[in-house]
């Protein structure tokens, strides 16, 4: 029960000195994502890489931080539920005019929860839900202060200066680096517009509202926004590049598919300077509304919001659903051990006690797999996770097969409970991995064996429609390698299994504990053979190096089928030649950053 009045000034310090602590935090955030623009503007793409990766340690680091300053001036951890209980109300207190206070909850949380034993942890001391609203918080940060940078800025053009208002739009962001043409990109943008807008009618309410923040991510710069027409909303992206002559703006993205694209789970954070995030996400959510809220920060680089509206919705669903956590479809991993919802799309993943003799890796050397993958640019091609501890789920959602499942792989990983003592019976996982649900590739492609795609003799729509869908996928697999080539990223294992097509029939890379950089391995031909004996073996007879890796081999294990082997031998052969890794390996040790686009070629402008 909570308490009837706030009577303890011990209470208050610290909770006044935990928001001290998150403040830091979003400070830190904001200046790092605010330096980006200078990092772009001088082509400093090395030391935008080590920001992006540093930046995801800031927030573990301040709760570290926090932790200690109330364990060593307030002995936080020695208090009482009832005191716990009134600094939750004073912190709820301190939010009412804050301007990030759903993110300063789930620090709250994180810090609460780190300071208090599990035994005494319970909900009346976090936020399980919001207490604190963030609609309208824009309304507040402006009372009073005209100097307030809005959210987002609108434009009015005409069917006559809409090209001039789009030049003007550019212009306001200050970027200090010059276009090789501004007006002709704003022309070109102008066309792109114009033929989304179509013969509809221009209205009153013609405007272009464009965020204030620019998206800064690996080699680029984007400029989101919408254009709004009578009742007719475009959600666009502009990527602003570095060209030969000076900046340009390399496509015009329209539409929540190209966006969605943009915005992908298996893409790096951007960063973005925000005074006010959840106006972020409300503006990018008015533009993609298939896109959960959790994946809209996780984006903006605020992943450990995304992973409590994660979990809040995944609390949601278990709500509301009956159906039963299930052995996840596809051939089973020697490192995961892999379960899902049917009606959830997302899969669950822990890591296995043992592994067979093949698998020279450790439970720490896995977890650092998969905090590499975290940390890097994931091109478009490597799933984000979501790591959480102490999982609970309701025992009875359990299939039999499961827990059979979790007892012969993952015993020490995993226990039954009734930790409330309300006779409601949990399964409680120490750690576990939470990824978006794909098919796996190598199921996809059976399908499409199964459907006839395989056979030119068959002729039927079916089996036209499966031979393209074959087709489809293999030539975007031998792309997706390629992505990951350009990141300095070696997947290890490539066999189709670890693959997966998201719901926009994109290839995606997701078993990680193979995982290594490219400079880090050392790309060899297969020795020719001395002499018969060596020829006719079926054991490898040449040595063998710890990194070295032998791109021919690959050719047994993955081009069976004989449509499968045609169309790659056709668009990505060079994946078999070990020149070809050997010199991507060489221009990435030697400084070069590679583009990889987040949208199709035939969609970037014309280049001079």
């Amino acid at each position: 029960m909570l308490p009837a009045r706030l009577d303890s000034t011990l209470a208050y310090d610290i909770a006044r000195a935990m928001l001290d602590g998150f403040n830091r935090h979003y400070q830190l955030f904001r200046a790092e994502s605010a330096r980006a623009k200078h990092r772009f503007e001088v082509a400093d793409w090395h030391a935008q890489q080590r920001a992006q990766r540093e930046r995801i340690e800031f927030y573990d680091l301040r709760v570290k931080e926090c932790s200690k300053r109330l364990e060593r001036e307030f002995k936080a951890g020695e208090q009482g539920r009832a005191l716990w209980q009134q600094i939750k109300l004073h912190y709820i207190g301190l939010l009412v005019d804050h301007h990030q206070p759903e993110l300063a909850e789930t620090f709250f949380n994180s810090v609460t929860t780190k300071i208090l034993h599990s035994s005494y942890f319970q909900n009346d001391f976090i936020f399980v839900r919001p207490a604190v609203s963030t609609e309208y918080i824009e309304n507040l940060a402006s009372a009073g202060r005209p100097s307030h940078r809005p959210t987002y800025r609108c434009y009015y053009p005409t069917q006559d200066d809409l090209q001039q208002q789009l030049v003007r739009m550019v212009q306001d962001f200050d970027l200090r680096a010059p276009f090789e043409d501004l007006v002709r990109d704003a022309a070109r943008v102008q066309g792109v517009m114009q033929a989304q807008l179509g013969d509809v009618k221009l209205r009153a309410n013609l405007q272009v509202q464009v965020l204030t923040g620019l998206f800064f991510r690996n080699k680029g710069c984007y400029i989101i926004g919408k254009l709004i027409n009578g009742f007719y909303e475009h959600g666009f992206a502009l990527p602003v590049l570095h060209g030969r002559g000076g900046l340009r703006i390399d496509a015009a993205l329209f539409g929540e598919d190209d966006l969605l694209r943009l915005f992908s789970f298996a893409r790096a954070y951007f960063m973005v300077d925000m005074e006010i995030p959840s106006a972020y996400v409300q503006f990018l959510r008015s533009m993609m509304p298939r896109k959960p809220r959790n994946e809209l920060y996780n984006a903006l680089g605020l992943a450990k919001q995304g992973k409590t509206l994660f979990y809040r919705d995944f609390l949601h669903h278990l709500q509301h659903s009956t159906d039963q956590f299930r052995i996840a479809a596809g051939i089973k991993g020697m490192v995961m051990l892999v379960f899902d919802l049917p009606s959830y799309p997302y899969v669950f993943k822990l890591i296995k006690d043992h592994f067979p003799h093949q698998k020279e890796t450790t439970r720490e050397q896995v977890k650092a797999k998969y905090q590499l993958v975290k940390q890097h640019d994931r091109v478009g091609r490597m799933a984000d996770t979501l790591d959480y501890g102490d999982v609970a789920f309701p025992r009875e959602r359990f299939s039999d097969a499961l827990m059979a499942e979790l007892q012969a792989y993952a015993p020490s990983q995993f226990e039954i409970s009734d930790r409330d003592g309300d006779g409601q019976t949990e399964v409680i996982i120490k750690h576990l991995y939470i990824e978006r649900r794909m098919i796996p590739l190598n199921m996809y492609l059976q399908e499409a064996f199964d459907a006839g795609g395989a056979d030119p003799a068959n002729t039927s729509p079916a089996a036209l429609r499966a031979r393209q869908q074959i087709t489809r996928a293999v030539i975007d697999y031998g792309y997706a390698i390629k992505d990951m080539v350009a990141a300095n990223i070696f997947p290890g294992d490539m066999l189709w299994k670890n693959f997966g097509i998201t719901r926009n029939s994109q290839v995606v890379f997701y078993d990680y504990d193979e995982i290594e950089y490219l400079t880090a391995c050392n790309f060899r031909k297969v020795p020719e053979p001395r002499n018969e004996e060596e020829e006719m073996s079926n054991e490898i007879w040449y040595r063998v190096g710890p990194h070295d890796v032998f791109p021919e081999t690959f050719a047994p294990f993955l081009l069976g089928n004989p449509l499968v082997r045609e169309v790659f031998l056709q668009y990505h052969a060079n994946l078999l030649d070990p020149a070809f890794w050997q010199t991507q390996k060489e221009r990435i040790a030697a400084g070069y950053v590679h583009d990889v686009f987040p949208y199709e070629k035939g969609k970037r402008f014309p280049r001079y």
